[in-house]
């Protein structure tokens, strides 16, 4: 047994990303934001669907479909499909999300 919240390195400079499980087709991610969005102008466009959890901190998600940005607490869970442009323009200090990715 482990614990999502044990084990997370101190003093983080730079978003940490750890795979958690993976598989054939899908793969869930630890991520921890300490103040990173995208760079300016970068859009995500993955091929594969993800959805994503904030279980520590805020974030903020931009769709390029939407007219304002998506916060997300903690609980807050998002679907992205495949396809689907989005940045990140907006995260606490300490953010952990649990990212699941697979191919639609």
């Amino acid at each position: 047994m482990d614990n999502l919240f044990a084990a997370i390195p101190a003093g983080l400079g730079e978003e940490w990303i750890e795979t958690m499980a993976a598989g054939p087709g899908v793969r869930v991610e630890r991520i921890v934001s300490t103040g990173q969005v995208s760079p300016e102008g970068f859009w995500y466009d993955q091929a594969q669907a993800e959805w994503v959890v904030v279980l520590e901190g805020e974030a903020r998600l931009r769709f390029a479909d939407m007219a304002h940005d998506l916060t997300l607490g903690v609980g807050d869970h998002v679907l992205i499909a495949p396809g689907r442009r989005h940045q990140v323009t907006y995260t606490a200090d300490r953010t952990v999300w649990l990212a699941v990715w697979w191919t639609a």
